[in-house]
């Protein structure tokens, strides 16, 4: 990228009057047929002043003390009254966040034209012998007009968009300065592991993890993946003696399915926390089902953010990842329960565990590792060893399953620490059948312990799930007879590079297979 590409200073905008105005001071809004409608009622008002009068004292809601909590400019404002509006907040919420809960620029976009939008707010508490809500009883405005503040908004947002253009051109460009560089790496040392880039130092600060759930399609497949979703539906709504009356938090809310669940469930109040862009289209959908009294979306990461409340009843959270530790949510969720949740609180689920499986198929190992043998007419032999370090994501079926399977580690949710995704444990399968041992297959299965328990299983004999079955390929494989006794080790850790990755270790007899899930 050149200097000359580099993101445009943004254009200086000021909520004052222009210098060069010839006007000698403020106009004044006489009272007019146009009311002021009451921004948390449907009381209307013939100025901001009373209006703001009786937000003060019916609704403990005071504009200046607001705006010298957050240090407010007249921007802040108007995404304020537009975050009112839109999300229709108890009052109480905005004045005793410990953050400005409109502080997004999606606020910022221009809207339906009101009389709040035309409010001086930079006058508030200006004029020292009157009140701070008004001047001889009318509401003062700018000279600068609103729709000259739109235009303004408009063009800071194009130069956004551009600003963002020119970033995403610039990531592109890195991406592909790595590729090379790697190539360049790998080409000296065929031994070293190839490790992938979507990554930074900080893990769990991923943006490329984020991004991937901005998508609509991986929503699709989330919400249409019914063992999951009835799952969480009926361990909620089957249990709504629970959920009665209660403050719930979601975390990594996505569309907003669990928070709505739990408010059909009789939540008095429902907090929704993702970092995605989804959020935005969630908050849509929230107000589509007329729950925006209940629920409350937050964008953010929630071990950076403040959320309203001090404590919650219940955690509700779909955080498990592929081999259910990969890429998953575990630490942001240990992270809001060890802050948010009541000493007495609920987590959903509370439990989950890992279990393996033999598997026997031959045709699929024969394509995916025997494969580099003869590529048309020539050997590939030396990608064997990098294919087998893969583990894949994949479909097993049922009847090629070669064992009985044992469970390797038992996580208790309400209980565990971020280390739960550090664990080694012996196995022993017990073949089922004579056949040929390929590969083993690790899936997981997920318990809601309630009075009305729910349970589902992401293995090979139930039904398919989005996450489906891990499968790790032997480097050898074994021949097995019906009855025979296979012991093996199995032992998982972080990737030091990308916490968010895998490091999984099996011995299988004398073998010992390293694999990566990255």
């Amino acid at each position: 990228m050149t200097d000359e590409e580099e993101c445009p200073t943004l254009t200086d905008l000021t909520c004052g009057v222009n210098e060069d105005d010839d006007s000698d001071g403020w106009d004044e809004m006489e009272v007019s047929g146009e009311q002021t409608t009451c921004l948390f009622c449907p009381l209307q008002f013939h100025t901001i002043a009373v209006a703001l009068d009786h937000c003060r004292s019916e609704h403990n809601f005071d504009l200046l003390a607001l705006k010298n909590k957050y240090n407010m400019d007249c921007y802040s404002y108007i995404k304020m009254i537009n975050y009112i509006r839109l999300q229709k907040p108890d009052p109480k919420i905005l004045t005793e966040s410990s953050i400005a809960l409109w502080d997004d620029d999606v606020y910022l976009k221009p809207g339906e034209m009101e009389t709040w939008l035309m409010y001086d707010f930079d006058d508030l508490g200006s004029a020292p012998s009157t009140p701070h809500y008004a001047i001889d009883g009318k509401t003062p405005i700018s000279n600068i007009n609103f729709s000259d503040l739109q235009r303004q908004i408009q063009e800071l947002n194009m130069q956004v968009r551009h600003k963002d253009m020119l970033l995403e051109n610039y990531l592109k460009d890195m991406e592909k300065m790595k590729e090379v560089t790697r190539t360049i790496v790998d080409s000296g040392d065929n031994g070293t592991r190839k490790i992938q880039s979507n990554f930074n130092s900080t893990g769990c600060d991923s943006s490329d993890y984020f991004n991937s759930y901005s998508h609509f399609g991986i929503h699709h497949e989330m919400l249409n993946d019914k063992v999951r979703t009835e799952s969480y539906r009926d361990a909620i709504l089957n249990n709504m003696q629970l959920f009665s009356g209660k403050i719930v938090l979601d975390v990594g809310c996505g569309t907003g399915i669990l928070s709505m669940f739990s408010a059909k469930a009789g939540a008095q109040k429902v907090i929704g926390i993702d970092q995605s862009e989804v959020v935005y289209k969630a908050m849509d959908i929230i107000r589509e089902n007329n729950l925006q009294e209940t629920i409350h979306l937050i964008k953010g990461q929630v071990e950076k953010t403040t959320l309203p409340v001090e404590k919650v009843d219940i955690i509700v959270s779909e955080w498990m990842g592929y081999f259910l530790l990969f890429e998953g949510m575990l630490d942001s969720f240990i992270y809001a329960r060890d802050t948010y949740l009541k000493t007495d609180g609920v987590v959903l689920p509370n439990r989950c565990n890992i279990s393996l499986a033999g598997i026997c198929d031959l045709e699929r190992y024969s394509k995916v590792i025997d494969f580099w043998d003869d590529v048309y007419g020539f050997s590939m032999k030396c990608m064997k060893a990098e294919a087998l370090k893969e583990a894949f994501v994949e479909t097993v079926p049922p009847e090629k399953v070669l064992t009985d399977s044992a469970v390797v580690t038992d996580i208790n949710l309400r209980t565990c620490n971020v280390n739960a995704c550090i664990f080694s444990s012996k196995f022993k399968l017990t073949a089922n059948k004579d056949g040929t041992l390929t590969a083993v297959a690790g899936y997981f299965d997920t318990f809601f312990d309630l009075e009305n328990s729910v349970e589902f299983s992401t293995g090979p004999h139930s039904t398919k799930t989005h996450w489906q079955q891990t499968v790790f390929f032997l480097g050898e494989t074994v021949n097995v007879r019906r009855g025979e006794v296979i012991e093996g080790t199995i032992s998982c850790t972080r990737l030091t590079k990308n916490v968010r990755g895998l490091s999984v270790a099996i011995t299988i007899r004398k073998n010992k297979y390293q694999y990566y899930l990255d």
